[in-house]
Parts: C-alpha cells; sequence; structure tokens
C-alpha cells in the first residue's frame, strides 16, 4: 500500500525523514486502511513557514475570493461522499449510515460559511463629532493550528477549517493518527477547489514529535483543540503566559432527565440513539439518565429491551446499529469502567465483549445499560467514552436539575417531559452548554453555535456567526471626511 501524502505547501509530501505510521481498520485488524507520515519537527517547521508565507495573499484574496474556494469543496464533497464515507467507516469503526452524515455536516460547514463571504466583517458606528465616521473592522488572527480528534474525523476538521478559512487565516492541522484518511480527503478537495499554496497545511503523526515545535513557533496566533479534558488542560498550561489564543472542546457527562409525565417508550427511543450512536464515541452523546422514581423501573425496562435489540457488526454492512470502537485500547478502557462501575455498586446489564464469527478481528461490544448506579462514584461523573448509558433515580424536577448539574462538565443536556413550565424551568436551570426538549442532547446544526460550559470547555463558541469571534481580530477606527 502507498503511503497517503500530506499538502504541505501546495505540494503532497511525505515525511522529511521518511517514517510512517499503520492504521488497521477497527472492525478488522488485519486490514491495514492506511499508511501514513510520521512526521516530526522539520515537517511542522516546513509547514508553518507554508502558513505563515502565504497570509498576506489569502487575507488579501477577500471573503467573496475565499467563499467562492469553500462553496466548491463543498461541492467535490458531495460528490465524493459514498467513498469518503467508506474510508470514515473503514477507519474510524463507525456505520456507513452515519459516515455519510457525518460527510453531508462537513459539506454543510463549507456551504454554511462560504455564504458568509458576502456577510457583514465590521460595523459603522456613531461618533460625537460632526463630519465623523467611527467603524469596526474584523481582520484574521494569522497562523492558526487546528488539533482534531478521531470520533468525527471530517466534520471536526471541517466545523474548525471552514470559519478559519472564511475569516482569512492560514491554517496548520493536526489530526488524530487513529484516522488520517478524513484528513486527507478534506486537503484534497480543498486544493482542487483552488485553495492557494500554504494555506492549508496537513502534518501527521506523534503528538508529542509534533506539538512543541508547533505550539512553540512565534508565528502562531491560535490553537483551536477538540479532545480529552486532560490534554486541553495541558494546552491551557503550555500556552499561559502566550498571546496564542486558545478555543477547547473537551470531556462530557451529558445527562437527561425523564419525568414522571414524559411519553416513556418515545424517550426511550431517543435516548438509545443519543447514547449509542457511534458507539457512544460522540461528545454530545447521553452517558446519564436521571429518572422519576414513579416511573424508573418501567424506564429501565424499556431501555434494557431497547439496548438488547440492538445489531452489532462491521459499520460497512447496512443491517447494523452498533459499528467497531475506534481501537482495542480503547475497548479495553470501556471493558475497565464497566468492572469499576460493578464495584461501586451498580448492575451492568449488556456490554460484553463480542468476538462470534466475523467480530472476531474486530474491537465489538455489546450496548451496555449500568442501573442504580451510585451518584457519589466515577462512573456517574467521568466520562467513558463508549456505549454504556448510566442510569439512577430521582425524585421529581427539582432533584433530577441538580443530578444533571452534578460533575465537572457542562456539555449538553435534556429533559423529556409534557409540562412545559418543567421544561422552561430546566432550560433556564441546567449548567450545559446545550439543552433540549424531548430531544436528544443536542449537536445541533452548522449556524447554531456549540461549546459546553465548566471543564467541558472554553467561552469560545463553534458553530454559526459566534465561531469567528474566535478566528478574527476587531479592529476600530475613526475616519473624518467633513471639509
Amino acid at each position: 500500500m502507498d503511503t497517503t501524502r500530506n499538502l504541505i505547501g501546495g505540494q503532497w509530501v511525505e515525511a522529511i525523514a521518511g517514517d510512517v505510521l499503520v492504521r488497521r481498520n477497527p472492525a478488522d485488524r488485519d486490514e491495514v486502511v492506511a499508511r501514513y507520515p510520521a512526521m516530526a519537527e522539520a515537517d511542522v517547521a516546513v509547514a508553518m513557514d507554508a502558513a505563515a508565507s502565504a497570509t498576506d495573499d489569502w487575507r488579501d484574496l477577500g471573503s467573496l475570493g475565499r467563499g467562492r474556494v469553500l462553496l466548491d469543496a463543498a461541492a467535490l464533497l458531495r460528490a465524493d461522499a459514498e467513498s469518503v464515507a467508506a474510508d470514515i467507516t473503514r477507519e474510524n469503526g463507525k456505520t456507513l449510515a452515519e459516515a455519510r452524515a457525518e460527510v453531508t455536516a462537513a459539506a454543510n460547514f463549507f456551504e454554511y460559511f462560504g455564504g458568509l463571504g458576502r456577510g457583514h466583517w465590521g460595523e459603522l458606528l456613531a461618533d460625537r463629532r460632526p463630519g465623523v465616521d467611527a467603524l469596526t473592522l474584523r481582520e484574521p488572527l494569522g497562523v492558526v493550528a487546528l488539533i482534531t480528534p478521531w470520533n468525527d474525523p471530517l466534520v471536526t476538521p471541517a466545523r474548525k477549517l471552514a470559519p478559519a478559512l472564511i475569516a482569512g487565516n492560514t491554517v496548520v492541522l493536526k489530526p488524530a493518527n487513529e484516522t488520517p484518511l478524513s484528513a486527507y480527503h478534506l486537503a484534497r478537495v480543498l486544493a482542487a477547489a483552488g485553495l492557494p499554496p500554504g494555506v492549508l497545511n496537513v502534518v501527521t503523526g506523534r503528538a508529542g514529535d509534533l506539538a512543541p515545535r508547533l505550539l512553540g513557533d512565534p508565528r502562531l496566533r491560535a490553537v483551536s483543540f477538540t479532545g480529552s479534558t486532560a490534554v486541553g488542560m495541558r494546552l491551557r498550561q503550555d500556552l499561559a503566559g502566550t498571546t496564542v489564543r486558545l478555543q477547547t472542546e473537551m470531556g462530557g457527562k451529558n445527562a437527561s432527565l425523564v419525568l414522571a409525565d414524559a411519553d416513556l417508550p418515545k424517550a426511550a427511543d431517543t435516548v438509545i440513539s443519543a447514547a449509542y450512536g457511534q458507539c457512544g464515541q460522540r461528545c454530545t452523546a447521553t452517558s446519564r439518565v436521571v429518572v422519576d422514581s414513579e416511573v424508573y423501573s418501567e424506564f429501565v425496562r424499556l431501555l434494557r429491551e431497547r439496548a438488547t435489540a440492538m445489531r452489532v457488526g462491521p459499520g460497512h454492512s447496512d443491517d447494523v446499529d452498533l459499528g467497531a470502537l475506534v481501537s482495542e485500547e480503547h475497548l479495553s478502557s470501556v471493558a475497565a469502567a464497566l468492572v469499576r462501575a460493578e464495584r461501586e455498586g451498580g448492575t451492568v446489564h449488556g456490554g460484553r465483549r463480542l468476538t462470534d464469527g466475523p467480530l472476531e478481528r474486530g474491537n465489538f461490544m455489546s450496548p451496555a445499560v449500568v442501573t442504580d448506579v451510585p451518584r457519589a462514584g466515577q462512573t456517574w461523573h467521568e466520562e467513558i467514552f463508549g456505549p454504556v448509558l448510566a442510569v439512577a433515580p430521582v425524585d421529581g424536577l427539582t432533584e433530577g436539575i441538580a443530578a444533571v448539574n452534578e460533575g465537572r462538565y457542562g456539555l449538553a443536556a435534556a429533559v423529556f417531559t409534557r409540562d412545559l413550565r418543567a421544561a422552561l424551568t430546566f432550560v433556564h436551570s441546567v449548567d450545559a452548554g446545550q439543552v433540549a426538549v424531548n430531544l436528544p442532547t443536542p449537536g445541533w446544526d452548522v449556524h447554531v453555535p456549540f461549546g459546553g460550559f465548566k471543564e467541558s470547555g472554553s467561552p469560545f463558541k463553534e458553530h454559526g456567526e459566534e465561531a469567528l469571534g474566535f478566528y478574527t481580530r476587531v479592529k476600530s477606527a475613526v475616519v473624518g471626511y467633513a471639509p
């Protein structure tokens, strides 16, 4: 298999030292999906040089010209949707249906922000002096670094690339090692759409080999990171005392509250979808459910019934609900979390390693429902990032909101109820960046601001026009025009 090359300075290159890494299919470890460059500090230096040299021309192209590139890239991505989705499934393990949805979402980001090329990039303000106009201008920052995870390997880079590029910045992208092909596809369609050399530069390899040179470069103006809380907190420390902006989207322990008056079958269907989509490997996945004690037993029965019926298998099959977990190591960590849940007093239903027939060579696990979870334990508070749903009873709305707000995360939350007063009380009271009523814990659309509270992320939002606030600086000017 040929080594997939990275786009740097408008050229498709391998690592300077020639080193490579190998990615295997999480549904079949015998299949090599990709060989890709194991880059090092010398490669990062070339990428930063290319990005820095491209800043002026990309800025001067103007927002309409930059928007045209993003719109054309979206069209190319849609045209290649099936092949791109197939590669996402092969390298990540998610189902083909989930991968197709991801391609659509990535194209949506390019289209939305491409359209904002015709938007407003400043304001005209009043000035107290006659014959004087005051105005603001939104300007690009310069070179930005984007560090992205494996769970949504196409859409997460796209949600960062689109606002960064339309704002006029140049980019060095460091994707996750588990999913190099998704980053390749994004670079490919952007280059084919006419992105000038050096505007996007992709570096793959071990983070420890790349981060010091990337984060220490004096030309770096901002870092946008999505990943674990531990790494995000370390980035804060590494960049403390510098002028580099940092945007983080980190962990979550998202909770849904089911009140006694809810439509229980519909709520169960919704929670199951939100908990086990992408094998629970989503930042916004429902991982906790607090249920009014009046209906706790019945709702647990509905959850277990639906979880047991879910079909697990290779993601390219049309008749599966759950694909493979991303790696053997990650599967082992989820299994260890279930052992811990039992030690803490919870009862685990499901959550078995599956090795029968075609599942033998993959990282497959049946969905787990953990009941009667102690709210003081790690199972209730720590992110597991797998097909695990913890359930606990509460007495009514007030205790339910308190249970949802427990812990250090505040990304997404949902409530199921027919009572409008209870729904609005929940919306106003929960400490989460995204809130839903009778719907899954949300990630929402490209135009709706996205981001969590507490240790789930930084104050900078992603999605929508709010995203441009991170990738631009505001310059104020006054212009006298009266004679």
